[in-house]
């Protein structure tokens, strides 16, 4: 009888069609609190922007410019915190760009920021 190396086989989580994930898993777990937050918050802002545009034109409602910089700003911090993410957790460009996109249209963020959710607490916290 021969002795034979014994073969390992890599977790799961190293396939060959995901990237390796370096950062820590406190570490994602804190950048995706943190996209929630804003994804949540975005989407609010979102939808008093949506309203103020339809007071303004479908209304003439007056002075409430203050709420379109607003929405800038957080949106802004939302586009951040999803790079955040996106990089500790090296979604693709595609996945990231959607991500990105879902802070634009209203009540998207709030789906998108659900189905991602999942999706990295299913990879990389359970």
């Amino acid at each position: 009888m021969t002795d034979t190396p014994e073969t390992t086989t890599a977790p799961a989580t190293a396939s060959t069609d995901q990237p390796r994930v370096t950062a820590s898993a406190a570490s994602i777990r804190t950048s995706l609190q943190r996209f929630r937050v804003l994804a949540y918050i975005t989407g609010v802002w979102l939808l008093v922007l949506v309203a103020e545009m339809i007071a303004k034109y479908g209304f003439s409602v007056e002075g409430l410019e203050w709420i379109g910089p607003v929405h800038g700003a957080i949106y802004f911090l939302y586009f951040l915190m999803t790079l955040d993410l996106a990089m500790k957790v090296r979604w693709s460009v595609w996945k990231t760009f959607l991500t990105v996109l879902a802070g634009t249209i209203p009540l998207l963020s709030f789906w998108v920021e659900h189905i991602r959710n999942i999706e990295v607490r299913d990879r990389f916290l359970s």
